[in-house]
Parts: structure tokens; sequence; C-alpha cells
């Protein structure tokens, strides 16, 4: 039910090689996706096992954990960015926080009672928030868990008070009154939530942390291999059924070369890097 999950359902079916071919996603969560990436890392290098990789997996977690059984470089192949996914900031519909500006104001009152939730340590939920915090100056307790469904479903119940995280995970239940949005993360506002703002708007300028997806074979998967795969990836990303489920989930449509999204994995490590070091966030 995470973004990861509803990304990789919507791109899988095009990549089987033949019309007899199944595609199964299957979802590995936990250490911030790094349980499912080492599972794909170690896999035979023949293109039928790949990664829906993303911020967190590639980008993220070489910062945070020292002995990461995978390196984001050179364990994989890119093959394509998918998709790049504004997060977005929600309370519970219950709540009565109304705006970033009351969110601040109220974890300003009492520093550490807030909590906030992500899919796990070192997902892209808990690095937005953390930068977040560093840009407010706030002071919220972090909750991780084992995906970001049962993060979202948490912050519903008002079991915890908010989550920032990818918005095709919390589209359904904004539009069905569950949680109520409160900022996007993008540099411009979601076309499905034009009358929520941006952080940027909301008294913080250049504030921008959107989440990536793409996907990425075991290293030493053939030239010839990726080439298929990247072919077929991007010519389902502009299969009218793909782009409209990326448009229903806020989702942007990357697509392009091995080597675009390569060259991204590789800019977005030290980006975040920074980020890590200045929250002084840690695994346990």
């Amino acid at each position: 039910g995470g973004s990861t999950d509803i990304l990789a359902r919507a791109i899988g079916p095009h990549l089987a090689a033949t019309p007899d071919q199944s595609v199964l996603i299957e979802n590995r969560p936990g250490a911030g996706g790094s349980i499912g990436a080492d599972l794909v890392a170690k896999a035979r290098p023949d293109g039928t096992t790949l990664l829906m990789g993303h911020i967190g997996t590639l980008g993220v977690n070489p910062s945070l954990y020292p002995k990461l059984p995978y390196d984001p470089v050179k364990s994989f192949e890119p093959v394509m960015g998918v998709a790049k996914v504004p997060n977005v900031l929600v309370v519970s519909a219950a709540s009565d926080i109304r705006s970033l500006k009351d969110l601040i104001a109220k974890a300003k009152a009492r520093p550490g009672h807030m909590t906030y939730s992500s899919g796990g340590n070192g997902s892209a939920a808990h690095i937005t928030f953390e930068l977040l915090k560093l840009r407010t100056g706030v002071f919220m307790t972090h909750i991780p868990y084992r995906g970001s469904a049962p993060s979202v479903s948490d912050v519903i119940a008002g079991h915890v008070d908010a989550t920032f995280t990818g918005s095709p995970a919390l589209l359904p239940h904004i539009r069905s009154g569950r949680l109520r949005a409160l900022a996007v993360s993008s540099a411009s506002r979601l076309p499905a939530l034009p009358d929520v703002p941006t952080v940027a708007e909301s008294g913080y300028a250049g504030f921008e942390a959107d989440q990536w997806y793409g996907l990425v074979a075991p290293a030493g998967t053939s030239t010839e291999v990726i080439k298929r795969l990247n072919d077929a990836a991007n010519l389902g990303l502009k299969s009218p059924d793909v782009l409209k489920q990326l448009a229903t989930e806020g989702a942007i449509p990357i697509g392009g070369t091995p080597q675009a999204f390569g060259n991204l994995i590789k800019s977005e490590i030290p980006r975040w890097r920074e980020v890590v070091q200045a929250s002084g966030m840690k695994i346990d």
C-alpha cells in the first residue's frame, strides 16, 4: 500500500519479456528498504529479479547504515527512473491542527511530546521529516513502522500526530476525509491537491524534498538485458493506463536512460548525507 508498492504494480506488468510471462511484485519491508535491496543485490543477474529502488534504499541508507549489505552504485545496474513523488504532510482529520503553522506552534510548545511516523528508520518519510525539523527548529519524536501503510494507518487512528510521506499512499485517505493535508514538499503545488500549499509557501523558502523511485537490476546484468528492460519500462511509462494511475496518485513520471537514473542516484547520496549528519539521525 505504500508508494513503492503502488508504482511497482503500475509499471511491473509492462516489463514482461513475453506475453505469457508473469511479473510478481514481492514486498520485503524493513530497515528502510535495505532488506529488499540486499535480496536483489544478491540475485542472479539475468534480468528476472529487479528492485523498485527509491530515495531511501539508494540515496539515504549509505549515510545511515555503517554496515549496509549492498552498495547503491556498485551492487546494481540502473534501469530507469520511474517517477518522482512529492511528499505530503498530513494529520488525522480529527486533529485540531489545520496548517503547518499550527503544527510548528504546537510542537514548539511541547518539545518531544508530539510524534511523527514513517515507514522505517531511514525511509523517505523519516528523512523528509528530519529535514522539516531542521528547517523549522522543532523537536518531534520519530515512530518508525515496518512499511508506509501501517505508519499511515496509525496517523488516521490518532495514535501518531503526523507523517510526511509520498502522495500515493496518502491521497485515497485525504480524498476520503480521513487525513488532512497541511503542505507538500515539492517546489510547486501538487495538481491532485491544488488547495494545499507547499512548505516553501508556508514560510520556509527553498524547501524541496520529493521522493524518487526507479528500477535497478543486480550488478553484472548484461547491457542487452538492461536495454530491453529500459525500453519496456519507457514504453510502459507512456501507456495511458500507467499515466492515468500516476496522475491519480500524484506521481510525476521520469523515464529516460539508465545513465540518467544512475547519475541521479550518485548525486543524491552526498545531498542526503548532509541532512543525516546535521540531524544526528541514528539507526538503532
